[in-house]
């Protein structure tokens, strides 16, 4: 079965709104935590979003796929540097990690074909 990576993202972020109006601190500490985590400083917020990407791979989160894979796209990555990123979660992470690099690439392949329909 093939995920539909957007419709993750809207999935999360409409609950991600209700669980903040639900836990507004914790929500909001955490969205703050990220904000000063992306932040650019001796590694570029893009650099940093290629971390994440990683990590959401080795971890097997389709939603980190999902919104890093985005973030990545707005912040003018190509489909080469995520490839190259994956291929090193393929080699540290073995045949698990090669599933879920698979994944990451068709959710980029996704944005691709969206962006140039629109």
């Amino acid at each position: 079965m093939t995920t539909d990576y957007e419709k993750v993202r809207s999935d999360i972020r409409g609950y991600s709104r209700e669980l903040a109006k639900m836990e507004p601190d914790t929500m909001g500490a955490f969205f703050s935590m990220s904000k000063a985590a992306l932040k650019d400083g001796a590694l570029s917020e893009k650099v940093k979003e290629f971390i994440a990407l990683a990590i959401g791979v080795s971890k097997q989160c389709e939603g980190c796929i999902a919104f890093h894979v985005k973030n990545l796209k707005d912040l003018g990555a190509t489909r080469e540097e995520v490839g190259e990123v994956l291929g090193m979660n393929v080699y540290m992470g073995g045949g698990p990690a090669l599933m879920h690099a698979a994944d990451a690439l068709r959710a980029f392949d996704q944005l691709e074909a969206e962006s140039e329909a629109k």
